[in-house]
Parts: structure tokens; C-alpha cells; sequence
């Protein structure tokens, strides 16, 4: 009997839950169009605010949430019709941020990946992931707040890996997606504390995003929200014992002194390739991400431990592990085993 696959990349996209798959069984029941003024559009109008109250409740929300295709398009929204007079994103943001704002200037990190924002002008939008993608360090964002907001800035604070699983900060644009939290792909909500902050554009959401309302993720999505987190406590244990092996057998933890999601974490392996250590835990039936992105067809350094301070041929070593609310010790254990195994094999072909 072959063995089942072992899912390791949760922080890329987690399995939708039972749930939400059911509600949005429901959602495509109604099929009728929210903006429709009819009774079948009225109904369905009706659903999608009772989700957009509970995704509010479930996670602490204040302020005016609009509903997006997912966090890359509500970072956008932010970045490119937000009221500041200019932009500052952190060195360390997702490409989604660095796309969306390519001409905005850098905030430095430390070693460890904390933003160290300095100076600051009036009017600036400043954005500062919640819990970066990649090496799971946890910002500050209250602190970062308190300098943006005495500065005279915005706070745009995208919390996609972190919606769910932390309280949300006190930003005045939030991003988050909903596969993130075990509900479905294609959306996500921008968070607005004052609209006013915020250029409209026509169309629904208040104007501010156009398009058909998606019924039926949206119902996914609030299930998703309002799912128990207690799993997170099982996975801080998980990720402290991982931690713990890959110091025994020679690896290199990222940001191993600063405050992370216990959910995400890189490590390093020298002497192997990122590239090559994927083949080998993909053959062997475990799936992981490298610690570096992919553009335009070829792997290229990640910017995010760049930024750290990691020297390319390091960084070209370094792979991320993520866990699900399903990940438990034997799927750690099997992964110790065959990160031991390849460090292994490397080590001999080296003497």
C-alpha cells in the first residue's frame, strides 16, 4: 500500500474545511444577483451581510469590510487608492506589496526580520506585513502603529497568514484571505477603519470594488472565520520539536530569535540546494516550498532573507515548513526523518 502524501505547505494554501465546503453548497442554491432589487436578489443580498457581520464577529473586525478576490487584491486597492501622499513598504513584504507598489520606498528589517521604521513624513502609507509568508516572524504592528499613526500615516497591515490565528492589529487597511484559514480561493477582504481614506471606484462594495458579489465564498469564507483555533496550541508544541531536530542534525533555523507564528517556520540545510531538497521530500511523498520565489521561470533568491542580511548561496538553501490544523507528531517525526536522511547523504558525498 503506497503511503499517503504528507502536506507541509499550509501557509501557500490550506485543504478547505468540511464546512465551508457546505456552505458554499448553500451559496450556490441562491443563485440570484445581491445587487438585484427583486425578492430572489434581496435574499441573497440578505446572506451576504449576515457573512459580512460573522467574518466581522469571528475575527474582531471594526470598520467597513469589503469583500475582494483575495488579500493580493485587497493590498492592491490599499496601495494604489489609499489616501497617503506616498508609500513605504518593509523590506520583507510579499510580492504581491512589492508589485502592487514598485516605485515605494524600503523600511530596513534586522536580522531577525523586525521592520525598523525611522523617521517618518505626514501623509505616508506604510505597509507591514502581520506575520511574514515566508519566515513566519511576527511584527510588532502595535508598536509600528503607534510611530506611523504619531507621524501623521496610514497602517496597511496584510494579515493574511495571520487572520484567524491572531487578533488582528489596529491598522486602518487590513488585507486577508480566506484559503488561508480553511476556506475557499478567489476571496478575501480589504478591512477599511474610515472610507474616506480610501478612493472609490464605482460599482458594489459601497463603490469601492466592482464586480458580482461571490455568494457562495463568501459563506465559505465565514465559516472559515469562525472556526476554533485552539489547533494552534498543538502546532507550537509541533514546531518547537521540529525546531529542536533540525538544531540536532545540523540545520539553521531563520529568525530562531525572534517571535514567530508557530505555524510557519525556514530552516536551512548546508551543503543542499533548496531546489535539490525539494525533489528529494517531494519523491519521497512530503510536500514543502522553497525559501525563495519563483519568477518568470527561474528560482531566484528570496528578497526576504536578503533583507535579513543572508548571503545568496545561504538563502538558496533554505526551504519553509508549514502546518495545518491537521499536522500532528507522526507527520513531524516522518519529516525529521527524511530531513535527516538527505542532510545525511550530503554530508557523506562532502567527506
Amino acid at each position: 500500500m503506497a503511503i499517503p502524501r504528507l502536506y507541509l505547505d499550509h501557509a501557500a494554501t490550506t485543504p478547505l474545511l468540511p464546512a465551508a465546503r457546505a456552505a458554499m453548497a448553500e451559496g450556490l442554491e441562491r443563485w440570484a444577483n445581491p445587487s438585484s432589487p427583486h425578492a430572489e436578489g434581496r435574499a441573497a443580498r440578505a446572506a451576504l451581510e449576515d457573512a459580512r457581520a460573522r467574518i466581522a464577529r469571528a475575527l474582531g473586525a471594526t470598520g467597513t469590510i469589503l469583500f475582494t478576490s483575495g488579500a493580493t487584491e485587497a493590498l492592491e486597492i490599499a496601495l494604489r487608492r489609499g489616501r497617503g501622499e506616498r508609500s513605504l513598504v518593509s523590506a520583507v513584504e510579499h510580492d504581491a506589496v512589492r508589485r502592487a507598489a514598485p516605485a515605494a520606498g524600503r523600511l530596513p528589517v534586522s536580522a531577525d526580520g523586525i521592520v525598523q521604521p525611522g523617521p517618518l513624513k505626514a501623509g505616508t502609507l506604510v505597509a507591514i506585513q502581520a506575520v511574514n509568508n515566508e519566515t513566519g516572524v511576527i511584527q510588532p504592528l502595535g508598536e509600528l502603529g503607534v510611530v506611523v499613526r504619531e507621524a501623521g500615516g496610514l497602517l496597511l497591515a496584510d494579515c493574511a497568514q495571520s487572520a484567524g490565528k491572531m487578533p488582528l492589529p489596529d491598522a486602518d487597511f487590513i488585507g486577508i484571505s480566506a484559503h488561508k484559514l480553511g476556506g475557499p480561493p478567489g476571496i478575501g477582504a480589504l478591512i477599511v477603519r474610515d472610507l474616506t481614506t480610501l478612493e472609490p471606484s464605482g460599482g458594489q462594495e459601497q463603490g469601492y470594488r466592482g464586480g458580482t458579489e461571490n455568494l457562495p465564498a463568501v459563506l465559505g469564507f465565514a465559516v472559515a472565520a469562525e472556526a476554533d483555533a485552539a489547533w494552534l496550541d498543538r502546532a507550537r508544541i509541533l514546531r518547537a520539536r521540529l525546531d529542536a531536530a533540525i538544531r540536532e542534525n545540523g540545520g539553521a533555523i531563520v529568525a530562531d530569535g525572534a517571535e514567530r507564528l508557530p505555524t510557519i517556520a525556514s530552516y536551512r540545510m548546508p551543503g543542499v540546494a533548496a531546489t535539490g531538497q525539494l525533489i528529494r521530500f517531494d519523491l519521497a511523498g512530503i510536500a514543502v516550498s522553497a525559501g525563495s520565489a519563483c519568477s518568470s521561470g527561474s528560482l531566484k533568491p528570496s528578497h526576504v532573507l536578503a533583507a535579513m542580511g543572508w548571503s545568496e548561496g545561504d538563502a538558496r538553501e533554505v526551504i519553509r515548513v508549514s502546518f495545518g490544523r491537521d499536522t500532528n507528531e507522526a507527520d513531524i517525526d516522518r519529516f525529521i526523518s527524511e530531513w535527516r536522511a538527505i542532510a545525511e547523504s550530503a554530508r557523506a558525498r562532502a567527506a
